[in-house]
């Protein structure tokens, strides 16, 4: 992935963060397969790179975060090809367990929700807004898991509302129910989602990591005992880790811990 070959999405790095721009403002940010497999490429390297914990996943321009598929361009070609890793890259990867947040700086519909939800953290412009309108075109947010994960997210009637309706819903509204953790003008979206990421990045990277995958692991089991039980492979290597052993050392000594992820 060099910037010779990338045309669709931004990749920034600002030491342990990550911003990963959606880059097709002309058509509000909506994806066509080689805007899917530029996301997808960009994910893998955000994976893979040790001295990256966080990212902060955006849209260019003021209009829209993403609006989903873009229809125009599947009409022209037939088209519907997306990565192994699913919608943008994102939605059927489940072994990330780095941080992902996303900065909603305007529409967010369809795909974009998709995106939303394979997300921790959502932060959103006060003029954003949201909704599934694929029924609407004679289609069902399908492959993407959010029919799965809405109701987990947010709740059954909510989801359904949103599901069934093809309704847009605001910012506050979306916050209320649960699909975001803030809403905040516009001007200030990217310094409150950097404001989020450095919450994180004061935590140790393998406590977060253990964390992230304990909560989405569990989601698999219905029964809460098993879940107690269950084996979570980032979890024993956050205990066996320096970090584990620098963190009350750096409490005891009343100083600010230095994590190294290891």
């Amino acid at each position: 992935m060099t910037p010779e070959t990338v045309r669709f999405c931004r990749y920034e790095v600002e030491g342990p963060l990550l911003i990963l721009t959606i880059d097709r403002p002309e058509v509000l940010n909506a994806l066509h397969p080689q805007a899917h497999r530029e996301l997808a490429e960009a994910f893998d390297r955000y994976a893979a790179d040790a001295s990256l914990r966080v990212a902060i996943v955006t849209g260019a321009g003021e209009r829209a975060f993403c609006v989903g598929t873009d229809l125009k361009a599947l009409a022209a070609s037939g088209d519907h090809t997306k990565p192994a890793t699913g919608f943008a890259g994102i939605t059927h990867r489940f072994d990330l367990y780095k941080p992902l947040i996303a900065a909603v700086n305007g529409l967010c519909l369809g795909g974009g929700m998709e995106i939303l939800a394979a997300c921790d953290l959502g932060v959103a412009s006060d003029h954003a807004q949201f909704g599934l309108p694929e029924p609407r075109v004679g289609l069902a947010a399908l492959g993407g898991g959010l029919l799965q994960r809405l109701p987990r997210q947010i709740g059954m009637k909510d989801a359904m509302g949103l599901v069934l309706t093809g309704n847009r819903i605001s910012a506050d509204e979306a916050r209320r129910i649960g699909l975001l953790n803030e809403v905040v003008p516009a001007a200030e979206l990217m310094k409150r989602a950097r404001a989020l990421a450095e919450d994180i990045l004061a935590c140790a990277p393998l406590a977060v990591q253990a964390s992230k995958q304990v909560m989405l692991q569990s989601l698999a089991q219905a029964n809460l005992a098993a879940t107690l039980h269950e084996d979570y492979p980032l979890a024993r290597r956050m205990l066996d880790s320096d970090d584990a052993r620098e963190g009350p050392q750096a409490f005891a000594e009343k100083r600010k811990p230095n994590w190294t992820g290891q």
